[in-house]
């Protein structure tokens, strides 16, 4: 077993996981980091002091975001450039899950410097360790979109998935996204809404899509915090692929109409279940 300590290596970055809502959830070996980096390099400074604070780290901390992370990544490269070593984190969990840093590492890579990873919480693992879906293989597929035409084509590209897919929701949109969900997977595809994950108020709601549908619009209440939805796959007898013949006729109408049409046209001409060739559309489309 390694010691619980180890010493800092000059001129590297430490890529450090942090918790998603309990604060105890942090290793050791993360904190002992923490506290022995020249730099910690943080999405939102305000809310990470918090987490220093706690625990009492009094390393220097400078905000890396979407907007200034080439600014800062030159700055944390001429850091490294001296001997300094440099923490990055997020707001919360895994660094480059979904949030900035990833400019920073391939910088620090490609100048050759050391990037060291410190594992620790992640939303899209803690999510799919408790949700009761198939985890052999899954995809994580970041945030959906905000605006309901792209989010409908999002859903639309991935509803074919065999593995569990994830993606993470705003609070605000939850309903809207999962009615768009709905439409591109049905009504009965097993489902499982993480909230507030190690939070005091977390919760997960598994069942068929629909049902879930229904209980939240019922409920706004479970709408609320940090949420992680996760996705089962598309069952391997409705992948199945279609004879010769209907797929001829599907490429030629995916030529001229919407995905949708092309396989309402195909399901009714051939007495196929339609969502078997609207998955086969889709497949065909990408």
């Amino acid at each position: 077993m390694e010691a619980l300590t180890e010493t800092l290596v000059s001129s590297a970055l430490y890529v450090v996981a942090t918790p998603i809502g309990n604060l105890a959830d942090i290793s050791l070996r993360a904190l002992h980091i923490l506290e022995g980096v020249d730099q910690i390099a943080a999405e939102d400074t305000r809310h990470s002091s918090r987490l220093l604070n706690h625990y009492g780290i009094q390393s220097s901390l400078i905000s890396l975001h979407e907007h200034n992370e080439q600014v800062r990544t030159e700055e944390l490269i001429n850091c490294l450039a001296q001997g300094q070593n440099v923490a990055l984190i997020s707001d919360a969990g895994t660094p480059l899950i979904s949030d900035p840093g990833y400019g920073l590492v391939q910088r620090v890579a490609a100048a050759g410097y050391r990037v060291i990873p410190i594992p620790g919480a992640c939303a899209v693992v803690t999510a799919l360790s408790a949700a009761g879906l198939p985890t052999d293989a899954f995809t994580f597929v970041g945030f959906s979109p905000s605006k309901a035409g792209a989010r409908k084509r999002f859903f639309e590209s991935h509803a074919g998935r065999q593995e569990t897919w994830v993606f993470y929701e705003s609070p605000r949109r939850l309903v809207a996204s999962l009615e768009n969900l709905l439409d591109a997977v049905g009504t009965d595809r097993q489902v499982t809404i993480a909230r507030e994950l190690t939070k005091m108020h977390e919760t997960l709601l598994r069942g068929e899509l629909g049902e879930l549908v229904d209980n939240l619009r019922a409920d706004p209440g479970q709408c609320r915090g940090e949420i992680v939805v996760l996705v089962n796959g598309l069952p391997a007898m409705e992948v199945a692929a279609l004879d010769d013949d209907a797929d001829r006729l599907l490429k030629l109408l995916l030529a001229e109409l919407p995905v949708t049409r092309a396989a309402q046209i195909v399901a009714h001409y051939r007495d196929l279940p339609r969502r078997q060739v609207y998955q086969r559309a889709l497949t065909l489309q990408e």
